[in-house]
């Protein structure tokens, strides 16, 4: 349901800011030359991307584009957390060439995660933003995309929500959804016959696993 809300919201703003900035964007995030494993996905101390990592996981599964699978990094790892949610903040201080540090920053970024991103970048990592009006990453990023909650104060290049298909409290979010959403699409899936048959394929996996959906697709 999310993802057919999401759709729909793309196709009402085709041709807007929204969808060619979020699709640049995400093209950006696509193409930075890391491999599978090597994109860092960071929030801020109040904000843990985990919706943004959730959808770029579906999106590298579903496109079959492992590159696109984050490795979530956390302010604060609880004890007894799986090993995929268990990597800290000192896996930055790892980052390096053919590596991208993707920070979501819907709030201001502490000063110990800018440095961090700073040596990152300093290192050969490709530094990639999404905030909504954190002048400090931005200037750190190679590629940022500005969010605007209302301030005036923000630079005029941030996507502004429109008040109706995109309220201001629902612009950041709305933001990850295209993001993701793009960082999937590949020129099979962009349309045409081939693009419906993979989404009927990946509905069909939905409900029945991969195996059967494939067999269902073959007979059809």
């Amino acid at each position: 349901m999310e993802d057919a809300r999401i759709q729909i919201t793309r196709a009402l703003l085709e041709g807007t800011d929204w969808v060619i900035r979020t699709r640049g964007f995400a093209r950006t995030l696509r193409t930075a030359g890391h491999q599978a494993g090597d994109l860092l996905v960071v929030g801020t101390p109040t904000d843990e991307p985990w919706h943004m990592a959730a959808h770029l996981s579906d999106e590298a599964q579903f496109a079959g584009i492992p590159e696109l699978a984050p490795t979530l990094v956390r302010h604060h790892v609880p004890a007894g957390a799986p090993a995929h949610l268990s990597v800290g903040l000192s896996r930055l201080e790892a980052a390096r060439k053919g590596q991208t540090l993707f920070v979501v920053a819907p709030g201001a970024s502490d000063e110990h995660v800018l440095e961090r991103v700073a040596e990152a970048r300093r290192s050969g990592a490709v530094i990639l933003a999404m905030e909504n009006g954190d002048r400090d990453l931005r200037d750190l990023a190679h590629d940022a995309l500005t969010i605007a909650d209302g301030r005036p104060t923000l630079p005029r290049t941030a996507l502004r929500p429109d008040g109706l298909l995109i309220p201001q409290t629902m612009a950041f979010e709305t933001a990850q959804h295209l993001v993701s959403l793009a960082a999937g699409e590949t020129p099979v899936t962009l349309g045409g016959r081939r693009g419906f048959r993979d989404k009927l394929t990946r509905w069909l996996e939905v409900i029945s696993g991969p195996a059967e959906a494939e067999d269902r697709l073959v007979s059809s």
